[in-house]
């Protein structure tokens, strides 16, 4: 049989939600960074949108 494991540290509190709304389904997502991270937000937005141009996609937007 397998064992039940228990998380012993606490839960926290995602840094980010999004809902994302399909027709009738709502996608809840939860975004976490680490701890300790010197990171900022806006740098890790950089980073992605580095990474989108590096890849030749581009951005989508609307009227």
């Amino acid at each position: 049989m397998a064992e039940n494991k228990q998380n012993t540290t606490p839960e926290r509190r995602p840094d980010c939600v999004t809902e994302i709304r399909m027709g009738n389904t709502v996608l809840v997502v939860s975004g976490f960074f680490k701890k300790d991270t010197t990171d900022t937000a806006a740098d890790k937005m950089m980073k992605v949108l580095e990474a989108e141009a590096a890849a030749g996609h581009k951005a989508q937007l609307s009227p």
